[in-house]
């Protein structure tokens, strides 16, 4: 897997337990699997059409780095699907641990929001790097 993004757990994103909130680190998930999709398909019309299950496997605490990595699962004819694992890093040891992992999956869509077919180049280049 490819690291897309860090971010660090700072106190505005801790929820009343002093644990990094639920919701920050779906929206971190979210906003990285996006742009690692709207770079891969050439257009910003991207939209998420799915998320799979999240276990928050290991609490968060405030100063942790989250590394976000990514990997195309599948590419079809309008979409394509990340296998995503987020990974807390201590600042003073730089070990990872990870934190939660999931799938989620993107459309390319037209100016009326319908789906629209992923270039072949770039499915292509995908059905390439897979043999």
């Amino acid at each position: 897997m490819k690291l897309i993004t860090t971010h660090i757990c700072m106190a505005k994103d801790l929820g009343v337990h002093g644990n990094l909130f639920g919701g920050i680190m779906m929206a971190w998930i979210d906003e990285a699997a996006s742009s690692k999709a709207v770079s891969l398909c050439h257009t910003p019309n991207m939209v998420t059409i799915k998320v799979d299950e999240l276990v928050f496997k290991k609490k968060v605490k405030e100063g942790y780095l989250i590394r976000i990595y990514g990997e195309v699962s599948h590419m079809g004819n309008t979409s394509v699907t990340f296998k995503i694992e987020a990974r807390k890093v201590s600042v003073y040891t730089h070990e990872e641990d990870v934190v939660v992992t999931t799938n989620i999956t993107f459309v390319r869509i037209d100016e009326e929001g319908r789906p629209t077919p992923i270039p072949s180049t770039v499915r292509e280049r995908f059905k390439h790097l897979q043999d």
